[in-house]
């Protein structure tokens, strides 16, 4: 396994001015990622303040025992009831199979940071992965991206949820669940490693009840010796550990939800784009109803209505709410990151890009809780390159780092255009620009005819232009089709290194990486140590 750390730039400004020019935006943060004496000022800021320790590490230990964790895993749980320990943080949604790439290599994220300011620190540091369970968006993570022939396939699974339930509480349809595995492992080929994977993912399938259960214990079957600790943040007793914290939230939510606001406004004044929607009077607070989870907002009364008047609640009422039934509430993008900081001792959150510019709105939502903002460090990107598609970039003398920037279309176009002595291009405008000479004469003395003479030596002109494009373009697909094999590769490449235009992380899926090279696959990538310094690796494989 060989590893490069490559340059790609931020398509985001924000994040750009976050990892290069970080004075510019400094008063948005409470930490910069890049000065040494951050981590031991943050731990001393922890210091200062108290968790509810007992009470979280039960709580672990149960979900935990749940998902049939593995033994590192309590270890971790364990050591969190020191109290000069931390955590080093990050979340996302249960995807299937665990969703994108770009899942596994934030879990990959949390265990570099974890390991890194534990020996800085010698202190404990417990990497903690938080399943966003409250999130009720299921086709954003109800199918995976596998490679076909000229494209990315999605594979969708066919449950179809009747009501908007949070992830946590939609109980897995086990029928089509199966179907669908079977379906997806149909679509890689057969390895020393299928059989076993498939039976180990069916096993976790069918012990599992919710969709967050299945990705908890996928993650643990891909990292089961690095003291990974997995929370649902939508668990009931975790929900009931919150109760003191929902309250906290609705006494100030108004100066919460209005700083928020006006940093929303603030950043757009300043040319950054933040992907989060705010209003003044938003109470970035759900409430769970039945099988619907009801968005709620403040109206002119200061009382908690849904945002289609579903319920509504005075603060009090809603704050009884909090104390008695407090698995009735979750919390939006906003207060999600506030109750991370008030159950855990925070001392690093890894965030993507898009967590990176959002995250930078919420230092007044902290302050109205008199929190600091954790440090955030950007999270480790891959790039995972087989041994067949390197040597395919070797033959046709590409770039890697320029096929994963802009993909192989230019470079392609350009190759088959050189496999005559004549570029194609170049032999059709020439031949255009004598024709054009030859038929001066002809256009000339339509001209001096007058009438409709000189418009139709002119069609007369594009069409014969028309017809050099159209065997052009004859050509070409002769062209391509007598070097498909060596086309294919161009496409191949595109697939794995630029897919859709975007990075390989946002498409691809883990299946094919375990299903070539074993479970522990991941595992063997995190064993290696990796810099926050870069933005991101190329892994030969």
């Amino acid at each position: 396994m060989r590893i490069d750390p490559i340059q790609l730039e931020p398509k985001s400004e924000i994040v750009y001015d976050y990892r290069y020019h970080f004075e510019n935006i400094k008063e948005k943060f409470d930490y910069s990622p890049h000065e040494e004496a951050t981590w031991l000022s943050r731990w001393k800021d922890l210091q200062e303040r108290s968790f509810k320790r007992a009470e979280l590490t039960e709580v672990l230990q149960k979900m935990n025992d749940q998902w049939q964790a593995p033994s590192s895993a309590f270890q971790s749980i364990e050591r969190l009831k020191d109290g000069e320990a931390t955590v080093a943080i990050a979340g996302q949604q249960a995807g299937l199979l665990t969703g994108p790439l770009y899942t596994v290599n934030k879990v990959i994220s949390i265990l570099q940071s974890a390991r890194q300011q534990q020996e800085r620190l010698n202190k404990p540091v417990i990497p903690v992965f938080w399943i966003a369970g409250e999130d009720h968006d299921f086709e954003e993570i109800n199918h995976v991206f596998l490679k076909g022939k000229e494209r990315l396939n999605k594979i969708t699974i066919g449950q179809r949820p009747e009501y908007k339930s949070s992830v946590s509480d939609l109980e897995i349809d086990q029928d089509e669940a199966e179907e669908w595995l079977q379906k997806v492992f149909s679509a890689v080929g057969e390895t020393e490693v299928t059989s076993d994977f498939f039976e180990e993912t069916l096993l976790a399938l069918r012990q599992s009840k919710s969709y967050a259960d299945f990705f908890a214990r996928l993650i643990y079957l891909l990292f089961p010796d690095q003291g990974l600790v997995i929370v649902d943040a939508h668990h009931p007793e975790l929900r009931q550990l919150e109760s003191s914290y929902f309250q906290q939230l609705l006494e100030e939510n108004q100066v919460l939800s209005q700083g928020v606001y006006a940093a929303v406004q603030q950043s757009k004044q300043q040319g950054y784009h933040v992907s989060l929607d705010s209003e003044p009077e938003d109470a970035h607070l759900f409430y769970h109803q039945g099988n619907d989870r009801v968005l709620l907002m403040r109206d002119d009364e200061f009382n908690f209505r849904g945002k289609n008047n579903e319920v509504v609640f005075t603060k009090e009422e809603l704050k009884q709410i909090a104390a008695s039934s407090p698995e009735r509430l979750s919390n939006n993008v906003v207060t999600r990151p506030l109750m991370q900081e008030l159950v855990f001792p925070v001392l690093s959150f890894i965030g993507g890009p898009g967590e990176i510019g959002y995250w930078s709105v919420l230092r007044p939502a902290f302050q109205a809780l008199e929190l600091k903002m954790p440090p955030i460090l950007p999270r480790l990107s891959f790039t995972f390159i087989d041994r067949k598609s390197e040597q395919q970039l070797n033959r046709l003398q590409i770039d890697p780092v320029e096929c994963i920037r802009k993909g192989t279309g230019e470079r392609r176009l350009r190759w088959l255009s050189s496999m005559t002595s004549v570029p194609l291009e170049k032999m059709s405008e020439e031949l255009k620009g004598e024709l054009d000479k030859l038929h001066l004469p002809l256009r000339e003395t339509a001209a001096e005819l007058g009438g409709d003479m000189e418009s139709l030596a002119n069609q007369n002109l594009q069409r014969l232009y028309q017809d050099i494009d159209f065997l052009k373009k004859r050509i070409f697909k002769a062209r391509e089709e007598k070097y498909e094999l060596e086309l294919k590769s161009f496409t191949d490449l595109d697939l794995l290194l630029h897919p859709e235009g975007g990075l390989q992380e946002r498409k691809w899926s883990i299946l094919p990486w375990v299903n070539t090279y074993g479970v522990d696959f991941f595992n063997r990538v995190d064993g290696h140590h990796f810099s926050f310094e870069h933005a991101h690796y190329v892994v030969y494989v």
